[in-house]
């Protein structure tokens, strides 16, 4: 079985295209990711002719817009960086996900300096020309910095949306959109959307009531929007509690006293900080496991990516 497709800077993978000859080797993405994810590498640099080694470039404000330009000069790469955008972006539709390389003119998906016509910095919440055609043209697509896969919460986020997306493109987008499987989407995401929020939560129910009121592509439209926009939240200690509460209570007739007992202390213990996730959850799919309800079995809040990831171990 192939993995998840997902874009990447060529430079993460240990490739030395970097405009010094070096690379940027992400040994997270190359020996854990790629275990699950099918990396597809670009290099807009390399791409658009730069080679390897070449002048390190950055970016320039003008009246115009901002500008690739090298840094000790006036060579100007904006057009052959924009042919490339032009040329690539087409074919990156089937990506679920697509990890950036930080602080780069072209991939920097934030906080990149900005500099005003003589080369000085004028202010650094610019964003890489490559990052923002990548974010304006699929935005819904998981996009995240290399760098701040390091933090445990953004990268459980990230890997968590990566899958979710996967699902939407697998079995709703496109042709396989059909009533049937906008619901069974929706009823197997309900208790990750409560985790991450309740509001939109609670308007994506009502909007699926009623799918004949519009045509399904603009339901699913606005569905898969607000969907993704939840799944980018991050997750608080308390709206785990409040999530994993609402699936226990499917549970209570099959869980003995002591067992109960046991997964309450463990959820207190979660909430103050002093066990991670991993804990009470795998307490609930062990009685899930134990006398499985139907309603829960497809329910992707109890495995939302394979547990050898290990990421609630330190959530």
């Amino acid at each position: 079985m192939s993995g998840i497709p997902v874009g990447i800077s060529t430079c993460l993978l240990g490739r030395e295209v970097r405009h010094d000859g070096g690379h940027k080797h992400s040994r997270y993405c190359t020996q854990v990711l790629s275990k699950h994810f099918e990396f597809r590498s670009i290099c807009p640099e390399l791409e658009a002719g730069l080679g390897v080694p070449r002048p390190a470039i950055h970016l320039r404000e003008y009246s115009d817009g901002l500008r690739l330009i090298e840094t000790r000069g006036t060579a100007d790469h904006t057009g052959a960086m924009q042919g490339v955008i032009d040329q690539i972006m087409p074919t990156l539709a089937d990506l679920r996900g697509y990890i950036l390389m930080a602080k780069s003119p072209s991939c920097g998906m934030e906080r990149i300096k900005v500099h005003n016509e003589n080369g000085q910095v004028t202010r650094r919440d610019g964003r890489g020309m490559f990052a923002e055609a990548l974010l304006k043209a699929y935005p819904l697509m998981p996009v995240e910095e290399e760098g701040r896969l390091n933090d445990d919460m953004l990268r459980e986020n990230f890997i968590e949306r990566v899958f979710a997306y996967d699902d939407w493109m697998q079995n709703v987008a496109g042709d396989n959109l059909s009533a049937r499987a906008l619901i069974e989407f929706h009823t197997r995401h309900k208790f990750q959307l409560l985790a991450h929020s309740e509001k939109i939560y609670r308007q994506l129910g009502p909007m699926l009531g009623d799918l004949k009121s519009k045509p399904l592509e603009t339901i699913s439209s606005r569905y898969i929007n607000q969907f993704m926009e939840a799944m980018s939240q991050k997750v608080s200690r308390g709206s785990h509690l409040n999530a994993m509460q609402h699936l226990m209570g499917y549970l209570r007739d099959s869980m003995g006293d002591e067992d109960r007992k046991v997964l309450m202390e463990q959820m207190a213990a979660y909430r103050r900080g002093e066990v991670p996730l991993v804990v009470p959850m795998t307490l609930l799919r062990m009685a899930q496991r134990r006398e499985p309800v139907d309603y829960l079995h497809a329910q992707q809040y109890l495995t939302p990516y394979p547990d050898e990831l290990g990421l609630r171990n330190n959530v």
